[in-house]
């Protein structure tokens, strides 16, 4: 197995050896998270860095949560109020916070190549990429490989078993960094990656991309679908001037309850969230059980408890975890 990278700026930094680890770290932490006091000592005297310069609920809460599980101190910079507004450029904050003595920065910009770059700045800090523009989003697409895994009954057999198994990614290809990131964690694992979307939300080229196939086409796809990843149309990145209108959109491309009857009996339906009921997945087929929606969110504190583990953490995983 390759060792761990210093950073996890995107899933071309991982391949499937490394991928299968932090799926396996990740099933201690999970075992954590089930405790009646799910706190480890794995990082006690490290300290995190939370630096969103982009709204979030999940990605935020779900990684200081992790950190704090494994009782490291964490520290919560708002854009909003720093010295950002006065001016501050990103590398002078960058630089600050790496003199008040950080060992991990979590950042999520709007701006591609933004978290690659802040790796270039710092020395002995290790970067984790929350979300850059329209390029990479890494640990959502590890908890959705776990959701999956865990789906087919967890253990190495689950790892296994991605190969050949038929993923369809919907909706808003272009503007997504996250569908950028499953493809790569998907494909890594030997899966088929079928893209489905409007043309006009698919990338103007899909060259290099390790795909089986794209369709315009929902209904056609669905019953040689394993996994279905809807996903969210993006209008703060300009997404519906993409599509006529959101009612033609969903017409064509939601998940409706009708929609998920033609998938196969035991498929799986992921979306990273947030869900826009009504647009991309209807809410009576957000509530199917074959819906994990509300795992991958849960899973999404121990797969970043593996990754801030694998990064920092010194000692063996089972004595951190005891």
């Amino acid at each position: 197995m390759s060792p761990f990278p210093s950073h996890l700026l995107s899933m071309d930094d991982l391949d499937a050896a490394t991928i299968a680890e932090v799926l396996r770290v990740t099933d201690s932490f999970a075992e954590v998270g089930r405790r009646a006091n799910p706190k480890v000592p794995a990082l006690r005297g490290r300290t995190v860095a939370t630096l969103f310069f982009e709204d979030s609920t999940r990605t935020r809460m779900s990684f200081e949560t992790a950190a704090k599980r494994m009782s490291a101190d964490v520290l919560s910079f708002s854009a909003g109020s720093s010295s950002v507004k006065k001016g501050e450029s990103l590398r002078d904050t960058i630089e600050t916070i790496q003199a008040i003595g950080m060992d991990a920065v979590i950042i999520r910009h709007s701006s591609s190549g933004v978290p690659a770059r802040v790796a270039e700045w710092v020395d002995h800090c290790a970067v984790v990429n929350a979300g850059d523009g329209w390029h990479q989003h890494p640990t959502q697409a590890l908890l959705d490989l776990y959701t999956v895994r865990q789906s087919l009954g967890g253990g190495q057999e689950g790892t296994d078993r991605f190969r050949g198994l038929r993923v369809t990614i919907v909706g808003d290809i272009r503007h997504s960094r996250v569908a950028r990131s499953q493809i790569t964690a998907y494909a890594a694992l030997g899966a088929e990656v079928t893209l489905v979307a409007p043309a006009t939300l698919l990338p103007p080229s899909l060259e290099g991309w390790p795909i089986a196939g794209v369709s315009h086409d929902l209904d056609a796809v669905l019953s040689g679908t394993d996994v279905i990843s809807l996903l969210r149309l993006q209008a703060e990145r300009g997404s519906g001037a993409y599509v006529p209108t959101m009612r033609e959109y969903s017409a064509g491309y939601a998940l409706t309850a009708r929609r998920a009857l033609q998938l196969p009996t035991d498929a799986i339906i992921l979306h990273p969230g947030p869900m826009i009921r009504g647009v991309e997945i209807a809410s009576d087929a957000a509530e199917l059980p074959s819906a994990r929606i509300t795992d991958q969110v849960g899973n999404g504190v121990a797969v970043r408890m593996a990754v801030l583990f694998l990064l920092l953490g010194q000692g063996s995983l089972e004595g951190e975890a005891a």
